[in-house]
C-alpha cells in the first residue's frame, strides 16, 4: 500500500493496462505506439564496461528514463549535474558513435546510469496499480 504523501512510479506489465490506468485518470496517452525501457542490458554493461560493448540504443533511453523519473520524484539530486562532457557523451550516443568516447565521457556516462540505476533500484513502484 502506498505511503500517504510519497510519490511512487506505476509499473505496468502490458501496455494495455498502462492505457486503461491513463483512461481512468481523465487522460490520454502521450503516445499510441508502446516501448519497453530493457534496463537488464545497461546493467550487464555496467558491471564490466571495459570488455562490454556499449548498447546505444539502451544507455540512451535509459539516460532519458533516469532523468525524467529524477524529476518526477523531486530527486534530480540523485544524478550527477550535467555539463558539457554529458553533452558530448549524450551527442556521441545520440548519434550512434559512443566508440568515440573520450575516457572522461565513458566515465560520465557510467557514473550518470550507474546513479539511474540505484534510482530506480530505490524507487517506490507500484505495479498494476488500480486507478
Amino acid at each position: 500500500m502506498p505511503e500517504a504523501g510519497r510519490r511512487h512510479v506505476p509499473v505496468f506489465v502490458t501496455a494495455r493496462q498502462a492505457r486503461v490506468y491513463v483512461r481512468r485518470r481523465g487522460r490520454e496517452p502521450a503516445a499510441s505506439e508502446v516501448d519497453t525501457l530493457e534496463l537488464r542490458r545497461v546493467q550487464h554493461w555496467l558491471e564490466d564496461p571495459v570488455r562490454r560493448q556499449v548498447p546505444p540504443g539502451r544507455v540512451l533511453e535509459a539516460w532519458n528514463f533516469f532523468e525524467d523519473l529524477a524529476r518526477g520524484l523531486d530527486a534530480v539530486h540523485r544524478l550527477p549535474q550535467q555539463g558539457p562532457l554529458h553533452n558530448s557523451a549524450y551527442e556521441k550516443l545520440f548519434g550512434g558513435e559512443s566508440v568515440a568516447w573520450t575516457p572522461e565521457e565513458q566515465r560520465a556516462v557510467l557514473e550518470l546510469t550507474g546513479a539511474g540505476v540505484e534510482l530506480w533500484n530505490s524507487c517506490p513502484a507500484m505495479v498494476n496499480p488500480r486507478s
